[in-house]
């Protein structure tokens, strides 16, 4: 009886949901996904790579290619491209299409297999030194040495991990290296190696095994057919040409945390809503746009950066002096602007059909220097300028504008300054405690103040001595 309701069970779900039965019998097709590395090696590349490899990560695709002809770049941006590419768990391939000289050479041996087409070139990878409005020029010799020494550590490790002939690699890079093998001189002491893709491919040593390249195909549709995965799924990673704003805004990241801080400090010190909470709203926008762009950040990132405006607006407006709101939104905020430089990576599930939890199905690659050094730049000189600001803005005619603008309506300046002098000498109650800035009550009025630098308590009796711009400078009575 119970195998029979078991059977009426199994067929009455194969019915229901039909799509069961086809995917436990149907394989998924094995995704490919080619990247194409062309032009200069530069910083737009590097949001192009890491928003395909993530793509590729997220598709859970087997092979991920490079199509590459490029002249090469800089050092630096190829590091950061090569970490990218180690964060892919699949199998890496290069498709020399043309040329991959200097950091293209570098990047290629990062992959597990190079491949190249017909009348196609790799090597000339040793570094040069670019002036600015002319072209390459030779290196003194003491940074020539040391640079070599440290593009040559690199590489030389990838070389390893892949399984390339590392004074193959090295010949590329140090002109005073010779390259003999079999007999063969390669390349003479004095020369950059460069290979062309029949040479790339000869086979050398007992095992022979090729100098540099597993073969020579065609097209990318060759290669994938040598690959085995003729029938697979492949994607095109296209460049969509944000990536060079991209690259401009992260440029100047610092700049827009100190314009968004101070834009936001003085909205909190001006009544009303106007020109100054727009201009670091902005700010903040494009800071999170370039980190969106770069592929770093997504808009989770943005979400709690606005709770955490939300609660520190709350903290100054709705509920003031309880500091817990304040804390925790500086807090998110704070979280928000750092993570949004935190490069995250998703990683493969071992069981597909078994979800995992956020925090084990991400990687996380955090460049420590980059966002302690955008932090200090923005920290220090938000501080500097907002200090400046607190000391000179009050007492200028741009200040008055500002907060008759920024009030929206409200009493012109002129009344406003009547209005203060007519508060000289009020006495109200404190409703948090002064440190030295905070509010307090007078009348039905809660209004911004601070005292001449003491510590005033919560429920204290204070007199207002004087203005200094929209603050009331009190003193406690008795």
């Amino acid at each position: 009886m119970n195998y029979g309701i078991a059977v009426l069970l199994t067929v009455a779900t194969l019915l229901a949901f039909p799509g069961t039965l086809q995917s436990a019998t149907t394989p998924e097709p094995a995704k490919v996904y080619i990247l194409p590395i062309r032009d200069d090696i530069s910083p737009p590349l590097v949001y192009l790579v890491r928003r395909g490899v993530k793509e590729a990560m997220q598709a859970r695709a087997e092979v991920l290619v490079l199509d590459m002809e490029t002249n090469g770049g800089r050092v630096d941006v190829t590091e950061e491209i090569i970490q990218i590419l180690n964060q892919f768990n699949g199998r890496t391939v290069t498709f020399v299409n043309k040329k991959a000289f200097s950091a293209g050479a570098f990047i290629a041996v990062a992959t597990q297999q190079i491949f190249m087409s017909p009348q196609s070139v790799i090597g000339a990878a040793a570094p040069m030194m670019m002036v600015p409005g002319g072209g390459p020029s030779e290196m003194p010799q003491t940074v020539e040495a040391k640079m070599t020494s440290g593009i040559r550590a690199l590489v030389r490790a990838n070389a390893e991990k892949n399984g390339y002939n590392v004074a193959v690699i090295e010949a590329m890079i140090d002109k005073s290296r010779e390259l003999e093998i079999d007999g063969e001189v390669l390349n003479e002491k004095g020369q950059i190696l460069t290979l062309t893709n029949v040479q790339a491919e000869k086979n050398y040593g007992t095992p022979p095994k090729p100098l540099l390249s597993a073969g020579t195909v065609n097209d990318l549709d060759a290669l994938l057919g040598v690959l085995g995965f003729s029938a697979a799924q492949r994607v095109d990673i296209q460049p969509t040409g944000v990536e060079k704003i991209g690259a401009w805004i992260n440029a100047i990241s610092p700049i827009l945390l100190i314009i968004g801080g101070i834009g936001l400090y003085i909205e909190f010190k001006t009544p009303g809503f106007g020109l100054p909470g727009i201009v670091g709203i902005v700010a903040f926008v494009i800071y999170f746009l370039g980190g969106y762009v770069a592929g770093l950040s997504g808009v989770e990132w943005v979400a709690l950066f606005i709770l955490g405006a939300i609660l520190l607006a709350l903290e100054f407006f709705v509920f003031p002096g309880t500091l817990a709101l304040g804390l925790m939104g500086g807090l998110l905020m704070f979280v928000a602007i750092v993570m949004a430089m935190v490069d995250i990576y998703p990683s493969v599930p071992g069981v597909p059909s078994v979800p995992e939890l956020p925090t084990s199905s991400m990687r996380f690659r955090v460049p420590v220097q980059e966002i302690v050094s955008t932090l200090s730049i923005a920290m220090l000189g938000g501080l500097a300028a907002v200090w400046a600001l607190s000391r000179v803005l009050p007492k200028t005619s741009i200040y008055g504008r500002m907060v008759s603008q920024s009030a929206s309506g409200e009493l012109s300046v002129s009344v406003k300054d009547r209005e203060h002098s007519r508060r000289i000498g009020d006495v109200g109650e404190t409703i948090c405690p002064l440190r030295p800035g905070g509010k307090a009550r007078f009348g039905d009025e809660v209004i911004d103040v601070v005292s001449q630098g003491e510590m005033i308590t919560k429920g204290a009796s204070v007199k207002i001595l004087r203005y200094s711009g929209t603050e009331a400078v009190v003193e406690a009575e008795g």
